[in-house]
């Protein structure tokens, strides 16, 4: 399963970390995804997402039956 959320489309990014002595070292920086179970009472089922912390505010603000429309689920 890939490491990409499914609301936000968010994925992880390449960068350096570099220390004191100006080194860069490379490192891939990954999003905050969680995998959760939501219910859907409109159509009394279960689904489940893997998203990040900003795609769970998304569905708090617009609703998880919206955000699943939106996704075609």
């Amino acid at each position: 399963m890939s490491r990409i959320c499914e609301v936000t489309g968010k994925k992880g990014l390449i960068g350096n970390r570099v220390s004191h002595s100006n080194r860069k070292k490379k490192v891939k920086l990954l999003p905050n995804l969680h995998t959760k179970n939501f219910f859907i009472p409109e159509e009394n089922r279960w689904i489940r997402l893997r998203v990040s912390s900003h795609g769970l505010r998304i569905i708090d603000k617009k609703g998880i039956h919206a955000v699943a429309t939106e996704l075609g689920i």
